[in-house]
């Protein structure tokens, strides 16, 4: 399909309804799962360190699989990619409903992730594609909706569907979506060209696979197996480390290697691509964070805490309304310095959360942070994809998606290591001054709750102060992502504006 700049493009609503179907669809299964696998770890009698790897072995097929994205759809075409990955998607999605045990699960988990891994490059170059580049602001816009709400939404449809029928609910309902999927891009979307003129570097994917899947290992088990030091994230970290460098080295060599070297000369898409995955921290860092700090420590139930979190998402489709129209008018980089500002003032407040206020903050500070979120993705992808060769661009995108996906596992690992660190911290600061010589501890009505010369009031003080040191942790976590989102500013002095007239070649300052 060419771009469409060079001819108007036949069914494009319902190219866009059909991929965006796609995306959705695979955005929604990063996060749907999570709240099911309490249920899960049940239904399957397995400890919790076993059902994790129902996340894992999703998270590392698909991170394997991103970087291939470019080379087939180059050598099998686009649509055909596309159907099969859709195909393969939604089959495997009903297998993990129907997975009687742990290894089906993982196995069943592990091809969704390998069928799943091409959706969101191939729906991103394929709109880049069937609109002109004066519209690639509003198409970016209605495909960073798909991206941006799923790991929204995830949780509180995942929550809903599993205490209203059960958890395999959480894979079935991708059934519909998928045909109705299949069937739009069958009859809409054209085939591609295909070519046979670049190899495949078979020892590029496996360095790139090694790194991508030990990287992604490490993270993702870093805090349960306490990182280094454990000899599991070791053997982690060294592959990363060997892997990489033999990789780098080669695409430097090699003739045809796996990664094109094109893309690293292109200012833009690099320095897009560095600052994505700093919003995958910010973003999904804070994701991770909020829904257990809504059913631990405020006491709220799963539906509930999707409620209190479906705001954000509401807020980010509005912004991104907004962006579309923008879009063509007002300086890119000042669209992301807005969005940069609303973020870290959303993290700011809630820096400012304490153990006695109601629902209507998390609501508030959720729907400042989506709006600010939805000023980051579109116009960064928008901005990234600018400059770039046409025929780059679902390469590009498929590295695009990988780094943010590295971007998001950084950020919950992140802050799920300082949360745990924060709490010991915090408890041992605050038990410090629980003595017989406080006078907040002297007083008869606090006696009778918290004696410390018995041991139910002990007992009783110590969980108090555990709350406050979780409490205290969250908000040390809160300040750090904020102070990440400042400080990637600079970034933005390395994008280039681009003014692109309709018909006409783009002009870059």
């Amino acid at each position: 399909m060419a771009p469409a700049a060079e001819g108007e493009v036949a069914n494009r609503g319902l190219i866009t309804v059909s991929i965006m179907l796609a995306t959705l669809m695979q955005a929604l299964d990063t996060t749907i799962a999570n709240v099911a696998l309490p249920d899960m770890q049940g239904s399957f009698a397995v400890a919790q360190d076993q059902v994790a790897w129902v996340l894992t072995s999703y998270i590392v097929a698909a991170a394997i699989a991103t970087p291939l994205c470019g080379w087939l759809a180059m050598r099998f075409g686009r649509k055909r990619l596309f159907l099969v990955s859709v195909a393969g998607f939604t089959v495997s999605s009903v297998m993990c409903g129907l997975a009687l045990n742990l290894t089906q699960m993982v196995f069943d988990r592990l091809m969704q992730g390998l069928f799943g891994a091409a959706l969101v490059p191939l729906s991103q170059a394929v709109l880049l594609d069937i609109n002109p580049r004066e519209k690639h602001g509003s198409a970016m816009a209605i495909w960073g909706a798909g991206i941006m709400l799923g790991p929204i939404l995830g949780p509180t449809l995942g929550g809903w569907l599993t205490d209203n029928y059960n958890w395999r609910w959480v894979f079935y309902i991708n059934l519909p979506v998928g045909i109705l999927c299949f069937l739009g891009l069958l009859a809409f979307l054209h085939e591609t060209p295909t070519s046979r003129r670049r190899p495949f570097d078979f020892f590029g994917f496996v360095m790139l696979s090694i790194a991508v899947g030990a990287a992604q290992m490490m993270l993702d088990r870093g805090e349960l197996k306490d990182w280094f030091g454990a000899t599991e994230i070791r053997v982690y970290f060294a592959l990363i480390v060997a892997a990489f460098w033999v990789f780098v080295m080669w695409t430097i060599m090699a003739d045809h290697p796996f990664f094109n070297r094109a893309l690293l000369k292109d200012r833009n898409f690099v320095a897009g691509c560095i600052f994505i995955a700093v919003i995958g921290v910010v973003l999904y860092g804070t994701l991770a964070l909020m829904p257990p700090f809504l059913q631990t420590l405020m006491d709220y139930p799963v539906v509930t805490t999707g409620a209190l979190l479906a705001p954000r998402g509401i807020a980010t489709m509005i912004a991104m309304l907004i962006v579309g129209r923008l879009s063509g008018k007002v300086d890119t980089r000042l669209m992301l310095l807005f969005g940069l500002a609303v973020t870290s003032y959303s993290l700011w407040q809630m820096a400012h959360f304490d153990l006695q206020m109601d629902w209507w903050p998390v609501v508030v500070t959720g729907l400042v942070q989506g709006f600010g979120l939805g000023f980051l993705f579109v116009p960064l992808t928008t901005i990234a994809f600018a400059t770039l060769d046409a025929r780059l661009r679902t390469e590009a995108a498929g590295i695009y998606s990988l780094i943010r996906n590295v971007g998001a596992s950084i950020g919950i690992s992140f802050c799920e290591t300082e949360l745990a660190r924060g709490i010991q911290v915090s408890h041992d600061s605050f038990a410090g001054l629980m003595t017989p010589f406080n006078r907040a501890l002297m007083s008869p009505h606090v006696q009778s709750y918290w004696n410390i010369h018995t041991t139910a009031g002990l007992a009783a003080l110590n969980q108090e102060v555990t709350r406050q040191a979780v409490m205290q942790a969250y908000i040390n976590d809160f300040m750090l992502i904020m102070a990440i989102a400042i400080a990637s500013l600079p970034l933005l002095f390395l994008l280039r504006e681009v003014k692109a007239q309709p018909g006409a070649a783009p002009a870059v300052e």
